[in-house]
C-alpha cells in the first residue's frame, strides 16, 4: 500500500468520524457553536407560557425552560410565538429549536418529539356558560348528551375526546383559548374542554362562563408536561435534564413559577418521560 494510499484513507477516516460527531451534536448543538440563538417556541397558552407585554417568553413552562438553560451556561435565547398546532410541525422543521407551552408527554406526540423529564403535572377541566344549563363536568358528559365541545387544534383534547367516542360532527377544533371563549359566548359550542391551568385562568376573566366539577374528571385525564426537543438532539437533551433535575421543585423554582399559579401540587413526582410515553 502506498503513502499517498494511506493518507486518502487516513483523512476519509478523519472525515467520516468528524461527520458522526456533527450528527451526533445535532441542529441544536450546532447553532450554539455558531454562535446563534436557542429559539423556544410556544403558542399564547395562559400561564403555561405566553407572550408578556414586550414579547418576551412568560408563563411557568418557560420560565422553567429559561432557567434550565441558564444553568447550562447559555442565555442567547429567542422567543418565537406561532399557534399551538405549529409547534411541533416548526420543532420538525427547524423553525424552534425547542418548545414549551404546556406540552404533554403522549405517545402520539413521542413519536415526533423526543421529550424532557416532566416539569409539571396537571389535567384537564371543562369551562360551560355561566349556571352549567346542560351540566356538564367531562367528556362522558358530551358524548351522552350530544353535546358540542370546542377546544384548541392539536391539543390533547382532542384526542381525549376521540377516546371516548365524541366525533367530529360534536368537535369543534379552533386555534386558542379565545378562540374556545367566543364560541362559548356565542352559543356555538356547549362546552370547552381544555388545561385546567387555562379553563381557570379563563373563568377568573369572564363573568359569562365558569368552570365545570373538576373532581369529575376521569384520573386518565391527568397528565404531565415536558419541554420538546428534536430526536436529533437527544444529546442537548441528555444534559438540560441533568440541569433540570437539579431545579425542578427547588425553592429557586417555585418561588420563580408562583405568580403564574404553579405550586406543590403540580410537581410531577417521580414520574418519567418514557412513562409518560407509555402510557398517555
Amino acid at each position: 500500500m502506498t503513502i499517498k494510499l494511506l493518507k486518502t484513507i487516513g483523512l476519509a477516516a478523519i472525515v467520516g468520524v468528524m461527520g458522526a460527531m456533527t450528527a451526533y451534536a445535532g441542529p441544536l448543538n450546532d447553532r450554539i457553536e455558531a454562535g446563534k440563538t436557542i429559539r423556544i417556541g410556544f403558542a399564547n397558552i395562559p400561564l403555561w407560557g405566553f407572550p408578556d407585554a414586550d414579547g418576551k417568553a412568560d408563563g411557568f413552562t418557560n420560565d422553567i425552560a429559561i432557567e434550565t438553560l441558564k444553568k447550562m451556561g447559555y442565555d442567547n435565547i429567542e422567543p418565537v410565538v406561532t399557534d399551538w398546532g405549529g409547534l411541533i410541525p416548526g420543532l420538525k422543521a427547524e423553525r424552534f429549536d425547542l418548545i414549551t407551552g404546556g406540552m404533554y408527554i403522549l405517545k402520539s406526540r413521542c413519536e415526533n418529539v423526543s421529550f424532557s423529564e416532566p416539569v409539571a403535572k396537571a389535567g384537564d377541566a371543562v369551562l360551560v356558560p355561566a349556571g352549567n344549563p346542560k351540566n356538564i363536568h367531562n367528556y362522558s358528559d358530551v358524548l351522552n348528551g350530544k353535546h358540542i365541545m370546542v377546544t384548541g387544534a392539536g391539543y390533547n383534547t382532542v384526542e381525549a375526546a376521540k377516546r371516548v367516542g365524541i366525533d367530529d360532527d360534536h368537535l369543534l377544533q379552533v386555534p386558542g383559548p379565545t378562540e374556545m371563549v367566543a364560541a362559548l359566548k356565542a352559543g356555538r359550542a356547549d362546552a370547552a374542554i381544555l388545561t385546567y391551568f387555562e379553563a381557570s385562568h379563563l373563568a377568573d376573566d369572564h363573568a359569562e362562563i365558569e368552570l365545570g366539577d373538576n373532581s369529575k374528571m376521569p384520573v386518565w385525564s391527568k397528565n404531565f408536561a415536558g419541554i420538546g426537543f428534536r430526536h436529533d438532539d437527544k444529546d442537548f437533551l441528555a444534559k438540560f435534564n441533568v440541569a433540570l433535575k437539579g431545579y425542578v421543585g427547588t425553592g429557586e423554582m417555585m418561588a420563580k413559577v408562583k405568580d403564574h399559579e404553579y405550586g406543590k401540587d403540580h410537581l410531577p413526582g417521580d414520574v418519567t418521560s418514557e412513562w409518560a410515553c407509555a402510557n398517555r
